[in-house]
């Protein structure tokens, strides 16, 4: 492959970038909705602490 090639997506998103600037920022604020959330350290030692050992075979009759 030569190292001037772009594939037709990247020759795409290049476009679309161009066409829609505020496209990245819309998707970080999107994912700021979603992912990065504000995490509680007690909270989450509670959840770890509550978990309950998995037995080797999940499927065998006790």
């Amino acid at each position: 492959m030569a190292k001037t090639y772009e594939s037709e997506i990247t020759l795409f998103l290049k476009q679309y970038k161009q066409a829609h600037p505020d496209v990245e920022k819309r998707q970080r604020e999107g994912r700021g909705l979603l992912w990065d959330k504000p995490q509680d350290p007690e909270l989450l030692e509670g959840f770890r602490a509550a978990r309950v050992q998995q037995k080797p075979y999940v499927y065998a009759a006790d």
